[in-house]
């Protein structure tokens, strides 16, 4: 099959130039790198044959490590000592404190942005730590590749919001990495596995690692990926599997009361060690404090059933949004190294009805599909043609009067994208429009999340309605927004790079999915009244303002009398009615009301537009 070259203008190869691409897979718990060589992906090794690099950063008296030569300090240096730093990635410290990061490590005050450990080195973004966790990859590279890397493609939860994937690109830059492109995880394994080989299918890619999870549904056809849905957590991961184990430990050892830092991660570090050795054995040992005992796949399965249960729940939701039925489906790929676990393979199959694809290490399977990727955009495959259109997880709109939102790219749009709205004006002589950028699926702005704003200024003074104002949303290859707003009569622009402020909570994509269909009667319900009060709202201002400037002038004392009797029957309305039919009657019976008043005052505005001309100044005269 013929696969199209994907490159950046003006970047074309010559005939015998070849570029150095790699393809990372930035992993909660553990990270790697990986190339194209002779046709085939493969993961490039450490000093010491290893393929894996912990995601484990020490800051320590002498310097910073990386890997597993620091693997011990996580228990005898806990708040020097950064692990699992994809799951802080985009978060705020409040959103850290609730999911029991004190437990380990010490926050600095960020004033609502991303989070910092306090460490030996001072203060240390997410950022920071992933930084040295791609730097040391990349030397890994540069030293089997023999130069510079000219890019890279690196890998990312599909349900990483824009939060997330701008951390991650920071990161890359802070390390002095190109990036080519961020790619979905579940994509990555896909094409790992070489299913854009076939002709046409139907794929879910099942992703469950150390600290996220993914539920991905693509439509292969002639050699383009098409993510149709896509769905999971990114709270959700073998890390949690192992706070379940360590539950469970603390009721056998009978502890309570709160851990120091140290004990919590010997806790978890102990927990860790028996789900990994239940993935061969059926029981094994543990020992925790002074307590002795035995952990059986019975018991790890009480106590993890309920986490698999919730990536099941969201594979169910990712294939209605994709609208299709399981028995569509042509394979079902998993990913991620905690489905080496028994019971997560074994209720997938009975999720699926069918066995999924297991065949490549789980763990490396997303490095190798972004290495792939990384030799056809940098260039070295022209003949290759492997096209990805991905989607975006959450809809994207802006707020209108009355708190609304106006979706302008939906959820589940392909990417890159690009839309744009017409808008305008709500008072006269309006010279300033602030727009605000939202993400979410409910009706109103104070359900969804706010992601920026920008104020366009310069609008001319026109009447209320008059000026046209586009919004165009394009949203590139990488998830990431760009805004602009763009009166259209004088030209005035404004645009903003959505950089957008961190903190999404732990799992609130999911969440607020649900709540959108929890609360969809209510939402429709609030819509309805909020349009209708925006209504009200316009005529009253409106019609105040005709009377004022000609009322007298135009209408007898009975007739101004009874408008304004109206005007303030429908004020009061406005004020109580929670009813947004009884608001439409009484704007109808207003506006029925004040018709002969807006005859007469088109009358005199045409009266006046006529005088001093005659017939012939006009088109259409003789």
């Amino acid at each position: 099959m013929a696969l199209l070259q994907i490159s950046e203008q003006g970047q074309s190869l010559g005939p015998h130039q070849y570029k150095r691409a790699v393809g990372i897979d930035l992993g909660t718990t553990n990270s790697l790198i990986a190339t194209v060589k002779s046709g085939a992906a493969e993961i490039l090794l450490d000093g010491n044959n290893h393929p894996l690099l912990p995601s484990i950063v020490h800051y320590g008296s002498a310097g910073i490590c990386v890997g597993e030569d620091v693997g011990e300090l996580t228990t005898t240096d806990p708040q020097n000592t950064i692990v699992s730093v994809k799951r802080f990635m985009g978060r705020s410290k409040e959103d850290c404190l609730r999911n029991g990061g004190e437990q380990v490590y010490q926050f600095a005050d960020n004033d609502g942005g991303m989070v910092s450990f306090v460490t030996r080195a001072g203060k240390i973004s997410p950022v920071e730590v992933s930084a040295e966790i791609l730097r040391t990859l990349a030397l890994r590279a540069e030293q089997a590749l023999g130069g510079s890397l000219d890019g890279a493609v690196i890998t990312v939860p599909a349900y990483f919001d824009d939060a997330q994937r701008q951390a991650t690109k920071d990161a890359a830059l802070l390390a002095g990495i190109k990036v080519l492109r961020l790619l979905n995880e579940p994509t990555a394994a896909a094409i790992a596995y070489g299913l854009g080989n076939a002709d046409s299918g139907l794929i879910a890619i099942y992703d469950l690692g150390g600290g996220t999870f993914d539920m991905s549904v693509l439509r292969l056809s002639r050699g383009v990926f098409d993510v149709l849905a896509t769905g999971g957590d990114t709270a959700l991961g073998g890390d949690d599997f192992d706070f379940a184990i360590a539950t469970w430990l603390r009721g056998q050892a009978a502890i309570d009361g709160d851990l120091s830092p140290q004990q919590q991660r010997i806790l978890l570090a102990t927990a860790r060690e028996a789900r990994e050795a239940l993935t061969i054995e059926s029981v094994t040992s543990v020992a925790y404090q002074g307590w002795q005992g035995q952990l059986d796949r019975q018991q790890l399965n009480k106590c993890i059933d309920s986490l698999v249960d919730r990536t099941l729940r969201a594979s169910k939701k990712a294939l209605r949004d994709a609208g299709i039925d399981r028995d569509e489906l042509t394979a079902v790929v998993m990913v991620g190294g905690t489905t080496r676990m028994p019971r997560v393979r074994e209720k997938v199959a009975e999720f699926f009805g069918r066995s999924p694809l297991v065949d490549i290490d789980p763990d490396t399977v997303v490095a190798m599909g972004a290495a792939r990727q990384a030799e056809v955009l940098v260039g070295n495959k022209p003949g290759d043609e492997m096209l990805l259109l991905d989607v975006i997880p959450l809809s994207l709109g802006v707020e209108t009067m009355g708190g609304l939102v106006e979706k302008i790219i939906h959820r589940n749009t392909t990417i890159p994208v690009a839309k744009a709205q017409e808008f305008t004006t709500f008072k006269d002589g309006q010279t300033a429009l602030a727009i605000h950028i939202v993400q979410g699926e409910r009706e109103l702005v104070s359900d969804c999340r706010s992601l920026a704003r920008l104020e366009l200024k310069g609008i001319p003074p026109m009447a209320a309605g008059s000026a046209k104002i586009r919004i165009g949303y394009q949203v590139d290859a990488d998830g990431l927004l760009n805004v602009t707003a763009r009166e259209l009569t004088s030209g005035v622009e404004a645009r903003v790079e959505v950089k957008p402020s961190y903190g999404l909570g732990d799992g609130e994509i999911s969440k607020m999915l649900q709540d959108s269909i929890d609360h969809s009667t209510d939402d429709v319900r609030l819509r309805a009244l909020r349009e209708q009060q925006v209504e009200v709202d316009r005529l009253l201002e409106d019609l105040a303002s005709a009377l004022a400037r000609d009322g007298t002038a135009l209408l007898d004392k009975d007739e101004f009398h009874c408008l304004e009797t109206g005007l303030a029957e429908l004020s009061a309305v406005r004020q109580h009615s929670t009813d947004h039919r009884e608001l439409a009657r009484h704007v109808e019976s207003l506006s029925q009301l004040s018709e002969n008043f807006a005859a007469l005052r088109m009358d005199v505005a045409i009266k006046g537009a006529l005088a001093g001309h005659h017939l012939d100044d006009f088109d259409g005269g003789v």
